[in-house]
């Protein structure tokens, strides 16, 4: 009911146009490839780089816009197979508590309810400090910063989903957090890559 009554007060708005409608409106959402890199143990794919309308959209999913959120999420369900199990990686409580909500479970929470996939939110923080906000040597020197807070995973195939990838440090943090609790990890989804200097690989959208 509050919902819905927020939604006539505040419509869905284009992070890119300002267009009512959507979070994210045809006219503005990048017609990019996807593309896939290789990280020490995972393979990301992105929907595009981390510049132009994705970065704004990005900003604006991290500023509280749940409007952008549902179009972002509803885009990275292009990246999902069907009945596959995602795992969110985590913001802290604080940005938790600042957004109103964790931006990278609702979506992939949103992804998932587009593809037919499953989601396990079972990722905690261990410490309280963020990524954002640091250098690229911090950012690669931070380990260990996960636990896992659900079912043991058994065997079962994820999919790591997050909103941006820099280094990809905290990507691998979470893939080994989900391999103690028994899960095989070596794929990742993000919305954007923020360093797109690597060597990639373009993706075949249909695998």
């Amino acid at each position: 009911m509050w919902r819905g009554f927020l939604d006539v007060l505040f419509p869905a708005q284009c992070a890119g146009c300002d267009e009512v409608g959507s979070g994210l409106c045809a006219r503005c959402a990048p017609g990019d490839v996807p593309s896939t890199y290789a990280l020490s143990t995972l393979s990301v794919t992105a929907l595009g780089a981390y510049d132009g309308v994705w970065r704004r959209a990005i900003l604006a999913l991290k500023d509280g816009r749940r409007d952008v959120a549902t179009a972002l999420g509803e885009r990275l369900a292009s990246l999902v197979r069907a009945r596959s199990i995602l795992v969110p990686v985590p913001t802290t409580k604080k940005r938790r508590a600042q957004r109103g909500f964790d931006g990278g479970d609702l979506l992939a929470r949103i992804a998932a309810a587009e593809s037919g996939a499953t989601v396990i939110a079972g990722l905690r923080h261990l410490a309280g400090d963020a990524q954002r906000g640091r250098d690229r040597a911090a950012r690669l020197a931070a380990r260990g910063r996960f636990g896992w807070a659900a079912e043991s995973l058994a065997g079962r195939r994820i999919v790591l989903v997050d909103d941006v990838a820099t280094t990809g440090s905290t990507l691998e943090d979470c893939a080994a957090t989900v391999r103690t609790a028994g899960g095989v990890v070596s794929e990742a989804i993000v919305v954007a890559r923020a360093q797109p200097d690597a060597t990639t690989i373009e993706r075949n959208t249909d695998a």
